[in-house]
């Protein structure tokens, strides 16, 4: 009986994978792929994003790979402070998009919207190999938005002065307390809570926190 016949399936070119390059290299010093390269693409990536660009097709299977061999080099601890330093910045742009406190609350909640719906996913999505450390990618991004960028405009006058906080504010300040710190609440977490108690009401503070500030100034008199 003759047997069946089967069309071989076309072979496509497969993307690039960096690991692969290296071994493929790995006999040619002067090809070896640079530490150095590898990282400053990652960084355009990220400042296209923070600017407000996509990214192109197969780029994020690139930035996947690149995370996870710079995860394997020196340069792979400094990936998470990285946030910072690109959420620091977000904040000086806050301070000159503001030209008075009347303005802090419209721009900080349209600078949220962009962040929350746009920004947060793709930096999800390109750091995604640093997931199964002690904070996700989406918590380290929304605490150094937290602590580099809210909790620097001191916005405790402005909000109790306010007749009518923006919604994308008070999501804002819900979606931050739900995130929580790698160890014992830190003081930037009850600052979050203070900002909180005056958007939402009634609020349940952290009670034991006030406790302890309570036990430790009457420790002082």
């Amino acid at each position: 009986m003759m047997g069946s016949f089967r069309r071989p399936r076309p072979r496509f070119m497969s993307s690039p994978v960096l690991s692969d390059l290296a071994r493929f290299h790995a006999s040619s010093p002067s090809l070896q792929l640079s530490n150095t390269s590898v990282w400053n693409s990652v960084q355009s990536a990220v400042i296209k994003v923070f600017q407000g660009g996509a990214l192109q097709t197969n780029e994020l299977f690139t930035l996947n790979e690149s995370i996870r061999w710079l995860l394997k080099t020196e340069m792979g601890s400094f990936i998470t402070d990285y946030f910072q330093v690109f959420l620091s910045l977000y904040y000086f742009l806050f301070v000159r998009k503001t030209t008075s406190c009347n303005e802090q609350l419209a721009v900080l909640a349209d600078m949220w919207d962009r962040f929350f719906a746009e920004i947060l996913p793709s930096l999800q999505a390109i750091f995604y190999p640093v997931q199964g450390q002690e904070l996700t990618v989406r918590q380290m991004a929304l605490l150094a938005f937290r602590d580099l960028v809210l909790l620097k405009l001191h916005l405790e006058e402005t909000l109790r002065a306010a007749a009518c906080v923006p919604p994308p504010v008070t999501q804002m300040l819900l979606v931050l307390q739900g995130i929580h710190d790698a160890g014992a609440p830190s003081l930037e977490y009850y600052q979050l809570e203070r900002l909180v108690e005056i958007v939402v009401s009634p609020y349940l503070s952290n009670v034991l926190h006030n406790r302890n500030q309570l036990l430790l100034g009457e420790w002082w008199r």
